[in-house]
């Protein structure tokens, strides 16, 4: 969809220190081979819970942001696996304690593509309330038993950690300029294969095995399509993103792509489409890991926070999630924000430029 009224406010992220790549291998909690075809450098561990994780990154989103309590119309929080309580609403947590007010507070559940969701969904809350601002988050801490952070999706390193990003009508340093959602839920047996229907959590095998499911699928008659179904539903959102926002792939200068193994990105992102390597964060992403839902609003907290956006470059977020589906953005940079490093701007000439973004 193409948007008008609809900025990025604030991003922030919430990460704990990186256990090496070497160090897990010489621990065994994982093969040298596996690390060696995924090239990744380290993963974040955490001991916080999720939702704790995410109310930090959301304080911190929320500071950047400059929005009151009042401002924020709706929490959105995003996540993938256990939030460390059973039958219980994390959104409501992350509301309670990092904005104070009675909005309504919605947990999404679209596995890795959680954020992108979000972001989509209050977009169009904002523009069909009037809503001034709302606030989106992720965490996920993934742990045994349930997962095997080097092992549950080979070529996927599971990291721990959280983010949040304000999203606000009127004003912001980035403008949302359109954000496209292709859905294939034929593919959704490939996260449950040929396992029974169970009663509780890990009822079928601990840890999860994505692997194990994936090649019980392939197996299946459906399964022989699924390479070039997945690579076309994938190209149409990117295609329809970037005809919405009324630009080419050669026009973007920044991609902020999940947070995967290389031999994965390379298939699936740097060759599929030409992406330039030095144009994505892989250098700084293969040493933190998949967020799960949060790649996506880690990477634009980065770009932020390393001072490498300029006014009028352009950004484009890409996410995928089992069930299956695609989410494509762009995004337009207008200013850099308010709390912006002293020292990046310094290193700019002088030449930021404000956001000075009141509600």
């Amino acid at each position: 969809m193409l948007w008008d009224d609809v900025y990025l406010r604030a991003a922030a992220s919430w990460l704990p220190p990186a256990m090496p790549a070497e160090v897990a291998v010489a621990l065994g909690l994982a093969e040298a081979e596996a690390v060696r075809r995924a090239q990744v450098t380290g993963v974040t561990i955490a001991k916080d819970s999720p939702p704790e994780m995410g109310v930090a990154a959301a304080h911190a989103a929320l500071e950047r942001s400059g929005c009151a309590s009042g401002d924020i119309a709706l929490v959105l929080h995003a996540c993938s696996y256990y939030q460390g309580h059973d039958m219980w609403a994390p959104a409501s947590y992350i509301q309670h304690h990092a904005v104070g007010n009675r909005s309504p507070a919605i947990e999404l559940r679209q596995t890795s593509n959680g954020g992108m969701a979000a972001l989509e969904l209050a977009a169009a809350y904002l523009t069909a309330t009037g809503g001034a601002a709302a606030l989106l988050s992720t965490s996920d801490r993934f742990c045994a038993p349930g997962i095997d952070r080097w092992r549950t999706d080979p070529g996927t390193v599971f990291a721990d950690g959280a983010t949040a990003l304000v999203l606000a009508r009127g004003s912001g340093f980035a403008r949302l300029r359109s954000l496209v959602t292709v859905g294939e839920p034929a593919l959704e047996r490939m996260h449950r294969g040929d396992d029974p229907f169970g009663d509780a959590p890990l009822a079928t095998r601990v840890p999860v095995d994505i692997d194990e499911t994936t090649r019980a699928y392939v197996r299946g008659r459906a399964g022989q399509r699924v390479v070039a179904l997945m690579a076309s539903r994938h190209a149409e959102s990117v295609e329809y993103a970037l005809d919405e926002a009324e630009v080419k792939l050669g026009d973007i200068d920044w991609f902020v792509l999940p947070h995967f193994g290389r031999r994965r990105l390379d298939v699936n992102y740097f060759r599929r489409f030409g992406i330039d390597r030095d144009r994505t964060l892989w250098s700084w992403s293969r040493g933190v890991g998949h967020l799960g839902a949060g790649d996506q609003f880690a990477g634009i907290a980065h770009l932020l926070e390393s001072g490498r956006l300029r006014p009028g470059q352009r950004v484009m977020l890409m996410g995928v999630g089992g069930g299956f589906t695609w989410s494509a953005a762009v995004l337009e940079i207008g200013c850099v924000p308010d709390w912006y490093p002293e020292t990046i701007a310094e290193s700019q000439g002088g030449q930021v430029k404000s956001s000075g973004i009141p509600l």
